[in-house]
C-alpha cells in the first residue's frame, strides 16, 4: 500500500483529502506544520508528500530546504498544493524539486488524486 503524507494546516481540507485518498487505497498521514511533517516523513517514509506552501510558523519552502539535508527524504516526490499563486514562490519550489505546484482553487479533489497517482506508478 502506497503511503502519502499531507502537510496542510486547514484541518477540514486535510481530512477531506485523507478520506478521498484512503478510498483510493492509499495509507495517509496528516501533519499541520513543518516539524511534524518531517517527523512523520522520517518515521513512515511516504511514497509522496502533498505540501501546502502557506503554513503556520514556517512555510512549505522551508520544509523543502530541510528535507534536502535528509538523504532518505530528499528522494520522495513532493507536490506543492496551495492557493498562494506567487511566481517567485513557485519558481523557488520548482528549484527545490517539487514535481508540480497546484493551485487549490483550480483543481477538484478528483483531479488532485489523479496527479498524485501519476507519480506513484
Amino acid at each position: 500500500m502506497k503511503k502519502i503524507l499531507i502537510i496542510e494546516d486547514e484541518i477540514v481540507l486535510a481530512e477531506m483529502y485523507k478520506e478521498k485518498l484512503e478510498k483510493e487505497g492509499f495509507e495517509v498521514f496528516l501533519a499541520s506544520e513543518i516539524e511534524e511533517g518531517i517527523e512523520i516523513a522520517k518515521k513512515e517514509n511516504p511514497d509522496l508528500i502533498l505540501l501546502d506552501i502557506l503554513l503556520p510558523r514556517e512555510n512549505g519552502i522551508s520544509f523543502l530546504e530541510k528535507i534536502k539535508d535528509e538523504k532518505i527524504l530528499e528522494k520522495i516526490p513532493v507536490i506543492a498544493f496551495s492557493n498562494y499563486d506567487d511566481p517567485e514562490t513557485k519558481k523557488k519550489a520548482f528549484e527545490m524539486g517539487v514535481k508540480e505546484y497546484l493551485i487549490k482553487a483550480n483543481y477538484t479533489p478528483g483531479e488532485v488524486v489523479e496527479k498524485i497517482k501519476k507519480y506513484l506508478k
